[in-house]
């Protein structure tokens, strides 16, 4: 059996008991140890759930939702699920009980998988206006709560799961997946196997994968990209650990000693702003070692030789300062992928140069979810694009610069929004992305910007405002920023400062810090965050520029409706929770 014949999702999971077994195939920590589960021993349960699945009168196109943390049980729930032809929908634990409605009604879920006492409560809160959901099972043992090992069957008869299995097509729905969005009701993007599995193989050769390797999970396995990379662990029997939590991924990285893993841009800013901070704090001949360092690494280009005398002091960077920023995250990391959004070069550069290759990829829900990646392939990687294209894609730049795609892992469509879906598949196939972008270089694709997010002044200037705030985004002081301006005389922002960088800063300028409200009233930080922002606006043509902002006092955060599940900011709700922020800048002056 090659990795060819794999057609369904079910089939992956096979493809590694049949072909290269693990012993620690899934693995997660439970009281204070880690558990793991062998291929063998996690097929076999997962039959006993589908088994349960059956009892409880699930067939072949029923919804199931899963709401989780990452855990082994997640991913036991999905091939329940899929070899017996049913529809896994993936929902986010952080969510508010309106979409939790919203989404369990659309998609007619009949039973809900639960990690935890927290979401239960939310789901609970909702249980009367859910029309569908007749069951409720939770992998945490809660009181009063079905749990799932309530379901697993002890029919040690398995032929109907052996027969239901090749009754699933890879053209049947495999998942529903709803997309955080940041306007209206969350859009069920629907995924067949052939969408999912034909990206999984496409992307296969991008990642250099061998014998006994180990991946360390935290993104959010209802997120597509992290699910897809998980997939691709399983079919080339990586073993997948999952992290206890976002708090823990520093200590479950020296634990585990992973060879993989994959984060947004934001995760690795806070993992970089941590580096910098430390060598900040260090004195003498140590600190002046760091930035020696640093700056060599700023300068790494994988597609550059610089001569001897770089790749000396590189080498020598390496032994005495960028080898403990490896044995942090494990010691072992062949590379580490990154998606979601735009990556900040100098991550890359820095951290490639450390020997720790940060791989920029691009995608969308719709497209399963990669277009391109970048790869460790001589001539595989150019920091600042997303790399090139899939080999099985079709990808174009439109005539107004959208990127659009054709292929075997578009969506199906939107579930229930035919005229949406219409506007986004065009009559060709092609997807459109919603996303600006060019070609480089040897066939590299660039992101540019979000095609409805670019918005012109009223001197008819175009701002996009995407790339300006990934850069702004290079200065510690800044955690977020929205750039606006769109019919106003010129541009401005709305910033939100790394509160923990700010103390840190004011303790050693012995400015006293109360509070995060009283901090951003502070002429002294105004005059520095002003200095920062004079600095970055050089990148920037005179029309760009930031000519004025203003500082708002807590973080932002998916809870408090200024980022969706997938941390991008909600421009509209952030406009109209700040506006008198707005009317300051332009309204006032």
């Amino acid at each position: 059996m090659n990795i060819q014949s794999t057609k369904t999702l079910a089939d992956v999971y096979y493809f590694q008991l049949n072909n290269h077994p693990r012993k620690d195939a899934f693995t997660q920590k439970e009281n204070n140890k880690w558990v793991s589960l062998s291929s063998k021993e996690f097929i076999e349960k997962s039959v006993k759930l589908s088994l349960g699945l059956i009892d409880l009168g699930i067939v072949k196109g029923d919804r199931i939702a899963v709401v989780s943390n990452n855990r082994i049980e997640w991913h036991l729930t999905d091939l329940a699920i899929q070899q017996i032809g049913a529809v896994n929908v993936p929902i986010y634990s952080n969510i508010n009980p309106e979409d939790y409605t919203y989404i369990l009604n659309d998609c007619g879920a009949r039973v809900i998988f639960i990690s935890d006492e927290e979401i239960l409560k939310k789901i609970l809160s909702v249980k009367s206006s859910l029309t569908s959901v007749e069951y409720i099972f939770t992998y945490n043992q809660i009181e009063g709560a079905k749990n799932y090992s309530e379901l697993l069957s002890n029919n040690e008869d398995t032929s109907e799961i052996e027969e239901l299995r090749k009754t699933v097509s890879e053209d049947d729905l495999a998942t529903l997946i709803y997309t955080s969005g940041t306007t209206g009701n969350p859009k069920g993007v629907m995924l067949t196997h052939k969408n999912l599995i034909s990206n999984v193989i496409a992307s296969s050769h991008r990642l250099p994968m061998g014998d006994d390797l180990k991946a360390l999970s935290f993104l959010p396995l209802c997120h597509v990209f992290e699910r897809m990379l998980d997939y691709l662990y399983i079919l080339k029997s990586v073993s997948i650990y999952y992290a206890e939590s976002i708090d823990t991924i520093g200590d479950d990285l020296k634990d585990v000693k992973p060879h993989f893993f994959a984060t947004v841009p934001r995760l690795l800013e806070k993992v970089y702003d941590k580096i910098v901070a430390k060598g900040t704090d260090l004195t003498g001949v140590k600190k002046k070692l760091f930035f020696w360092a640093l700056e060599l690494g700023l300068q790494f280009d994988p597609n550059i030789d610089k001569g001897f005398w770089y790749n000396f002091q590189l080498n020598l960077a390496n032994k005495i300062i960028f080898s403990k920023w490896r044995e942090a995250l494990g010691g072992n990391i062949i590379a580490v992928v990154s998606g979601g959004a735009a990556l900040q070069p100098r991550l890359a550069r820095v951290f490639s140069s450390a020997n720790i290759p940060v791989l920029e990829g691009y995608g969308l829900t719709e497209t399963s979810p990669v277009i391109g990646v970048n790869s460790l392939k001589p001539g595989g990687r150019m920091i600042g694009t997303i790399g090139k294209p899939l080999e099985n894609l079709d990808v174009k730049i439109a005539e107004d610069g959208e990127i659009i795609v054709k292929g075997p892992s578009i969506m199906k469509g939107y579930y229930n929004l035919p005229d949406i879906t219409l506007e986004a598949i065009d009559s060709e196939g092609y997807f459109h992305t919603g996303d600006i972008g060019e070609f480089v270089g040897d066939g590299f694709l660039k992101i540019t910007d979000r095609k409805k997010e670019i918005f012109k002044t009223s001197g008819g200037k175009y701002i996009a405002p995407q790339v300006m705030e990934n850069r702004f985004k290079e200065s510690r002081f800044i955690e977020q920023i929205m750039v606006i301006g769109e019919g106003e005389k010129h541009a401005a922002a709305i910033i939100q400062p790394d509160f923990v960088f700010l103390e840190s800063w004011c303790n050693r300028k012995q400015i006293p810090f109360e509070n995060s409200e009283k901090i951003i009233e502070n002429q002294t930080v105004i005059n520095r965050i002003q200095r920062e922002v004079d600095e970055l606006n050089s990148n920037f043509s005179n029309y760009e520029q930031i000519k004025k902002f203003e500082l708002v006092p807590f973080q932002w955060a998916v809870d408090t409706g200024e980022l969706t599940p997938t941390l991008k900011l909600k421009r509209k709700f952030i406009k109209t929770k700040f506006q008198q922020l707005f009317d300051k800048i332009y309204r006032n002056s």
